[in-house]
């Protein structure tokens, strides 16, 4: 499983990733200043950076609980982007209704737009992480299998 220092290094990785490529292109698809959608970007980030730490705990012990390990197949990745990215909708949808003075039918249509964007860029990005920083444990499930099919 992670420790607690890899933990924050993804959370902190991914957030200003996500915020460097999602602010300008927000900004230009729902026609709002770069500023406004950067605070909005910048608040759903930092609820984002703690629910991502959160989430990511949660779902790695119950993976550990549920099949022993931590690694992830293609449709688990699927869910597990799925997953977090509704429940960080359900989170912020108030606030951008409020920030932006819209109704919620129109935050809701941005917050699925930035939620298709993130499940799209989580899968990546997570993809990406893991195979830059695996873990040990993985290594040793690869040599395994390799053994096993020898």
């Amino acid at each position: 499983m992670r420790t607690t220092p890899d933990r924050i290094r993804h959370a902190l990785s991914f957030e200003i990733i996500g915020l460097l490529l999602s602010t300008p292109l927000a900004a230009w698809v729902f026609n709002h200043g770069i500023f406004e959608i950067g605070v909005v970007g910048a608040v759903t980030s930092v609820v984002a950076t703690v629910w991502n730490y959160l989430y990511n705990l949660m779902f790695d012990h119950a993976m550990q609980r549920r099949r022993g390990t931590t690694q992830k197949t293609p449709l688990i990745r699927v869910l597990h982007s799925v997953l977090f990215e509704l429940g960080l909708l359900v989170m912020l949808l108030p606030f951008i209704s409020w920030y932006l003075g819209t109704d919620l039918i129109s935050a809701f249509v941005m917050d699925i737009s930035y939620s298709i964007f993130y499940v799209c860029y989580a899968f990546v990005f997570n993809w990406a992480y893991d195979r830059a920083f695996p873990l040990p444990e993985w290594e040793m499930e690869a040599s395994k299998t390799k053994k096993a099919e020898a």
